[in-house]
């Protein structure tokens, strides 16, 4: 009896191992994935490829840009930024570091990402959702990154427009 509930137990042990090897291997795939449908993502951007950028947006997607008012649908988004790649020059941001998270099924992922844009070292982030065998950018959120100490300089240069803004509310 002894033996069997070792033999059973071994087997056991040997079964969740593989299992969780093939969840962290899924994982790292999935990472992969998203990480090349960034880079396809902003290289589209760069290259003025209108269709290729917002195709990967899914049809309830949002962009959040920098200003306070930037919060687009992606048909909003597509409208404002269509003059940009009609002229042949959207924007270029170069990928410095990104950090990419996965949900246990495997469906959906977030992340983070430092850039370099027009505007200096931004930061981006989003989530994205598989559909079918598909993966579609959900939201992406893009802010300008201040460094601690040139934060109350930015304060006092915005805080006429903020004032104007918090009006609506």
């Amino acid at each position: 009896m002894k033996k069997t509930v070792i033999l059973f137990l071994s087997i056991s042990f040997l079964f969740s191992c593989a299992a969780s090897k093939a969840v962290r291997t899924d994982k790292v795939s999935i990472k992969k994935e998203v990480n090349k449908l960034m880079i396809n993502w902003h290289k589209a951007a760069s290259e003025a490829n209108f269709d290729g950028y917002f195709d990967l947006m899914d049809s309830s997607s949002v962009y959040v840009g920098t200003a306070a008012e930037e919060v687009w649908t992606k048909k909003e988004f597509a409208s404002f930024s269509k003059p940009y790649f009609d002229k042949g020059k959207a924007w270029s941001f170069t990928t410095l570091e990104r950090n990419i998270y996965v949900n246990k099924p495997g469906n959906f992922v977030w992340f983070d990402e430092l850039i370099n844009t027009w505007m200096g070292t931004c930061r981006g982030s989003g989530v994205l959702e598989k559909k079918g065998k598909s993966w579609v950018l959900k939201q992406y959120v893009l802010s300008v990154v201040i460094p601690n100490e040139d934060i109350q300089a930015v304060i006092l240069a915005k805080k006429k427009n903020d004032a104007i803004f918090l009006e609506k509310y």
